[in-house]
């Protein structure tokens, strides 16, 4: 999945200023990452799924990520309950599943798919540039940004280079098998690839260097905020609230 899959189109949520969006976002990952309440957690995933459809969410990627997501959390379902002590909900021969395993799992499968579907639409709807320019308007740490936007730019970079190895290795005939000569094979893979990227990172420090880089991006982008970011900020405030409410009132 492409850094740009989530970057076309048009939607309410997109026009909001990224400040706006990376403070909701994190306030209400927060949130629900504290909660414990099945009202909450409900609550909370029906809101995202709500913010989602308001993003414009691509369906295809969306549900794939969600699916892959939550065949990990199959394996919580399944493991989960034969380590939790509590009442035994289910047995079979010398395993037993315990009902507060299965309550625990189903609370960490509920605020995964929340925080996923929510960094999803706030977050991912972002251009990586501009989230760049606004994580450095909100005052974090000059190098934490620059590692992601680094992050952001050579990971495709990666990719290509990782797609060009394995079309070398398939003209040599390699084919992978249970052995000990696929298993060098892929450890020369990884290997070339890491060696590969050490040697791009220094050549791109020297261009960055013979370009006059001095440690700071310098960019003529302005934010602003007005009514639509004003909006915005009540309705997020008011469910933040409201979810705050039900889970310690």
């Amino acid at each position: 999945m492409s850094c740009e899959t989530y970057l076309k189109g048009d939607s309410p949520i997109r026009r909001i200023d990224p400040r706006c969006r990376v403070v909701a976002a994190l306030g209400f990952t927060l949130l629900v990452a504290i909660a414990s309440s099945f009202a909450v957690l409900g609550a909370a995933l029906l809101l995202a799924a709500l913010i989602s459809l308001a993003a414009d969410l691509p369906p295809a990627p969306t549900i794939r990520r969600l699916v892959s997501l939550n065949l990990f959390m199959l394996l919580l379902f399944l493991l989960l309950p034969l380590s939790s002590p509590g009442e035994v909900l289910f047995k079979l021969g010398p395993l037993a599943w315990s009902s507060e395993g299965v309550r625990i799992a189903a609370v960490i499968t509920l605020k995964a798919n929340t925080i996923v579907l929510t960094y999803t639409a706030l977050l991912s709807t972002i251009d990586p540039i501009r989230l760049g320019q606004a994580l450095h308007r909100l005052k974090l740490p000059e190098k934490l940004v620059h590692l992601l936007l680094f992050t952001i730019r050579y990971i495709d970079v990666v990719h290509h280079e990782y797609d060009r190895l394995v079309q070398a290795m398939r003209i040599r005939c390699f084919r992978p098998r249970l052995n000990l000569h696929t298993l060098r094979t892929y450890g020369y893979l990884f290997g070339m690839l890491l060696v590969n990227s050490f040697d791009r990172s220094d050549r791109v420090v020297a261009a960055m260097k013979c370009r006059g880089f001095r440690g700071r991006f310098y960019t003529l982008s302005e934010f602003s905020a007005g009514g639509r970011e004003a909006a915005f900020a009540v309705v997020a405030i008011f469910a933040l609230f409201i979810l705050g409410w039900i889970e310690w009132a």
